[in-house]
């Protein structure tokens, strides 16, 4: 009897000693870098690619995209047009965000409220929206001041925040990245995504753990926890996969490339990127550039932009600081994106001769110095190209000041149109022109329009077809308005595009992921792969 009641614990201990052995042997841990970090947790706080692909997460729209970039239903079940300027959208029933609270009706309009404030970058994904109504607590309307065809591809990236959470936090509007602020938002999240914030120290890691209440069920992906870590140096970066200290990275250095191919334990994903790397200039207002010019803006002249244009070699670009892996570019938007226009994607030639006669014909024949704001943790090579641009330019009398910083200061300074001449890229996330339209070529003004018309470049013509665009239904109307207004801004000038640049990944051989055109790596498909 004695042993008998012995054996019990004994065989439970087992049992449990079991579970755990079988529990840490299914224990994946996703190890992760990008060259920089994401600037807060708060999904409307700052529209940037990396900071999206994080939060989204932990945060869900109501439309989301597919492994083929094809809308799929996240928080919404399904969606549709009831009449030209209404769109009825019926809300996934029984979801909750981290916190337990449920997702409603409620946190919808709460959330398009909180990206219409002063601190949110997202006004240009809501923009087009004059009101969200409240059918029921799982179906909203959202009414638009036009008919929006685009209206579902628009909010592919526009995460739904919970409002008794951020009531509860004190963060009923995001904060203003560009003034430093924070809130609770900023370093926590709440969604309804499949992933759930665990730990977040800014600039050295962040950790996620899956949402064992996460409504979509199991996951294909079957990671315990992922830990994102920024490693700006591409050398140090490039160092931690090819020891095992982290299971995939990007971007890959394009020196690179080929080396880590070579390695054995090594994958190396290489595709096409929506994204166009593009230079822009203020043409708004004088004095922001330096003395030798007495105080005057010549940006505002067509000649001087034409002649930075032309003093570009973007051919040696792509050729030499990109090593192949870029296409140059004389559109602001790529292939792929609804509304291409083949005819106007050639670039102006290449000709220092020219450029150095347009400055002299514009009253500068010296020359003139001006500053250039830079990331230096972006993009791949990102530095190393307005480096090149400033050499360029140096050919013709254009002496630049370069500031190379990190995007957590870079972009504070840049949003506030604190800039003269600056660098950007930018990736269509509806995948349709009129999004590049609205966010970068349109005239700076309410509700989101030239958010990120950071040059404040204006053109009355530009303004009224990017107004029709948006509504126009007929396809043939719509692509030929598209035409006529990328053929006014490339004639003007009113950007500089340098090239659409390739996404290069790497990871170790046991880890399967899907790379998408618009640079976002969702972690709910990472596979990793017990290691031979």
């Amino acid at each position: 009897m004695t042993k008998i009641r012995f054996a019990k614990p004994l065989l439970a201990a087992a049992i449990i000693a079991g579970a755990l052995s079988a529990a840490t042997a299914l224990a994946m841990t996703f190890k992760f870098a990008d060259q920089g970090d994401a600037v807060s947790m708060d999904p409307h706080s700052l529209n940037e690619s990396l900071q999206l692909n994080i939060t989204g997460n932990m945060y869900e729209p109501l439309v989301g995209r597919g492994k083929k970039l094809e809308l799929v239903p996240l928080l919404a079940t399904s969606w549709k047009q009831t009449s030209p300027t209404v769109w009825r959208f019926a809300l996934r029933k029984d979801v909750k965000f981290h916190d337990g609270t449920p997702f409603t009706a409620d946190d919808v309009i709460f959330s398009y409220e909180r990206s219409k404030a002063d601190g949110s970058d997202m006004k240009t994904k809501i923009a087009s929206l004059k009101e969200i109504k409240k059918v029921d607590d799982n179906t909203v309307e959202m009414v638009t001041n036009e008919p929006f065809p685009t209206l579902p591809d628009t909010i592919s990236t526009w995460y739904i925040m919970s409002k008794t959470w951020c009531e509860k936090n004190n963060s009923n509007t995001p904060v203003d990245v560009r003034k430093g602020k924070e809130n609770a938002a900023t370093l926590k999240a709440n969604g309804t995504g499949p992933f759930m914030l665990k730990s977040r120290e800014p600039g050295v890691r962040t950790v996620l753990v899956p949402y064992p209440g996460y409504w979509g069920g199991k996951m294909e992906s079957n990671i315990t926890e992922a830990i994102f870590t920024p490693i700006k140096n591409d050398a140090t970066r490039v160092a931690a996969l090819v020891s095992g200290d982290i299971d995939m990275m990007e971007p890959v250095p394009l020196q690179d490339i080929d080396r880590l191919k070579a390695t054995p334990a090594l994958n190396v994903l290489q595709g096409p990127e929506l994204r166009t790397i593009f230079l822009g200039m203020d043409q708004s207002r004088d004095g922001l550039l330096f003395s030798d010019v007495k105080g005057k803006n010549p940006f505002k002249d067509k000649r001087v932009r034409q002649a930075f244009y032309q003093a570009i070699d973007e051919t040696a670009i792509a050729k030499t600081i990109m090593r192949g892996a870029a296409t140059p570019s004389g559109l602001m938007i790529a292939p792929g994106i609804r509304g291409f226009a083949k005819d106007l994607y050639p670039r102006l030639p290449y000709d220092a001769a020219a450029a150095k006669k347009l400055l002299a014909d514009a009253g500068y024949p010296n020359g003139f110095e001006v500053g250039m704001n830079c990331p230096n943790d972006r993009y791949v090579n990102d530095a190393q190209i307005c480096q090149a641009v400033a050499s360029m330019l140096a050919k013709v009398n254009i002496k630049i000041n370069m500031m190379a910083e990190t995007k957590v200061t870079y972009f504070p300074k840049i949003l506030s149109r604190n800039t003269s001449f600056y660098m950007l890229g930018w990736t269509p996330d509806s995948y349709d022109a009129q999004n590049a339209i609205y966010a970068l070529m349109m005239s700076p003004g309410p509700s989101g329009q030239g958010l990120f018309n950071l040059g404040s470049y204006s053109n009355k013509r530009v303004d009224e077809l990017g107004r029709e665009i948006a509504s126009e239904l007929d396809d043939t109307k719509r692509n030929a308005m598209i035409h006529e207004l990328f053929k006014i801004h490339e004639d003007e000038i009113g950007h500089i595009p340098l090239h659409q640049q390739a996404l290069a990944w790497a990871m170790k051989k046991n880890v399967e992921l899907v790379q998408l055109a618009d640079n976002n790596n969702f972690l709910k498909w990472v596979v990793i792969k017990p290691a031979p």
